[in-house]
């Protein structure tokens, strides 16, 4: 039991100090904010213009194309070490890791991550585009009862 005492005490201390950070925040935090206090700030200029919407889903592609290929690098490299060491299951292992990053990498392509030109404009399909297909035959109307149809009066 006398070898957990220092992890237990590390345990203590860092409880300890994150409920004093915590404690003195309260207590120093300012009690009137103002328009300037909680304006944001950079570099020593204000913000002119209102912080984007969203990010596009292209940054969030190309990040996951960064992380496939870190990790694939940090898995890769230690078994070329041991590679003969390892035999046929070492060999059988890395296949199914490197199916699993061909396959994640091949998600990304489809989603266009490396596609940077313009945006393609997708072709109609044929059943967009068959003139039997209306907003009369292909759309349910809902609660039509009293209302006025195009063509008729209200009889009053």
């Amino acid at each position: 039991m006398g070898q957990y005492l220092p992890i237990v005490a590390m345990i203590v201390l860092a409880a300890l100090f994150a409920a004093l950070s915590f404690v003195a925040s309260s207590l120093l935090q300012p009690r009137r904010p103002t328009a300037a206090k909680v304006a944001p700030y950079e570099c020593g200029i204000v913000d002119q213009s209102d912080p984007p919407e969203r990010f596009p889903v292209r940054f969030f592609l190309i990040a996951m194309i960064f992380i496939v290929f870190d990790i694939e690098i940090i898995f890769f490299y230690p078994f070329t070490m041991i590679a003969e060491q390892l035999g046929g299951f070492g060999l059988v292992a890395i296949g199914i890791f490197s199916a699993a990053v061909f396959e994640s990498f091949l998600y990304l392509i489809r989603n266009g991550a490396l596609d940077w030109g313009p945006a393609v404009r997708l072709r109609r399909t044929l059943l967009r585009s068959t003139p039997n297909r209306t907003t009369t035959n292909t759309i349910r109307r809902v609660g039509t009862e009293g209302r006025v149809r195009s063509g008729e009066e209200v009889a009053a």
